[in-house]
């Protein structure tokens, strides 16, 4: 499920991981079992879900975190000028809205 980080959720998991939200302004992936996990390893563990061939990108968890949160920043810096903007949101499906805690 998903919740923004600026929605009461987000703002909870962030409060209760003592996590500098001025410092992070990307995904945050929580589990049960592994706690919190943020940027490129937030991106590989969601990968792992999605099923190959996708999840052959878990390769990348050899590469060092700061190599790979420092791609991720890259990644998403650029993402507008790469694969460009809409104007406008999509209006969700009740089956997309009912993936999202808020």
């Amino acid at each position: 499920m998903f919740a923004p980080l600026q929605s009461n959720v987000g703002k909870q998991i962030i409060e209760n991981f003592n996590i500098d939200a001025s410092q992070t302004d990307s995904i945050l992936l929580y589990s049960e079992e592994k706690g919190v996990s943020i940027k490129s390893t937030a991106a590989l563990h969601i990968a792992k879900q999605l099923g190959f061939p996708r999840s052959l990108i878990l390769i990348f968890f050899i590469v060092p975190t700061f190599i790979r949160n420092w791609v991720y920043d890259y990644v998403a810096k650029n993402r507008y000028k790469w694969y460009g903007k809409k104007d406008a949101c999509m209006i969700p499906t009740p089956e997309l809205k009912s993936k999202f805690l808020q």
